[in-house]
């Protein structure tokens, strides 16, 4: 009878500590985290293992002064940034073109931050920079840690219509397996 009981007892242990140990593997299991924005949709969106999980409408590089496409990473979190301009500097306040968060890109000069003109977003009007709401830059700078990977991309892909929705439609993928945008305008 004592034996028996040990035999269950024991069983019951293992499998309490093999499900502990798969819980504990998950919950430590790192999230597979990026941005990325659409340059012609003049979006933003924050991916978790390959899902969005929350979309932004965001101001981009005006044509003289575009945002740069391609891979990039966040080096640099500012929470109540100081602009540097060319013969100005703007301490934190409502007037501080940055807006309240400075999301610092691995491309020097460059980043994602908020704005002290809110009707710029939606419209290519930025020196090149993401423009966001600020109470939307705020929420995402709550999300995302240095070392998170940027990626901007200048028209739409495949990836970037599942992403944002793009009708299928408005993207055609020519024979070589490149994408190239069909029947809506760009971002600059």
């Amino acid at each position: 009878m004592n034996t028996r009981w040990q035999l269950k007892y024991s069983r019951t242990l293992a499998v309490l500590f093999v499900a502990a140990g798969e819980a504990m593997a998950q919950e430590t299991r790192p999230v597979a985290r990026r941005i990325v924005v659409s340059i012609p949709d003049r979006k933003l969106a924050l991916v978790e293992d390959g899902r969005a999980v929350k979309i932004y409408p965001v101001a981009v590089g005006a044509a003289a002064t575009p945002s740069p496409a391609g891979s990039f990473t966040v080096i640099a979190r500012v929470a109540h940034p100081t602009w540097y301009g060319p013969r100005k500097v703007v301490p934190p306040s409502k007037t501080n073109p940055l807006g309240p968060r400075w999301i610092g890109l691995s491309r020097k000069g460059y980043g994602i931050h908020g704005t002290s003109n809110p009707r710029s977003i939606g419209r290519p009007a930025s020196h090149g920079c993401i423009r966001m709401h600020n109470s939307d830059v705020e929420e995402l700078f709550g999300l995302v840690a240095v070392g998170d990977p940027v990626e901007l991309y200048a028209e739409r892909t495949a990836e970037v219509a599942r992403i944002f929705g793009v009708p299928e439609a408005a993207v055609q993928v020519a024979a070589n397996g490149r994408s190239a945008s069909v029947g809506m305008s760009g971002g600059q």
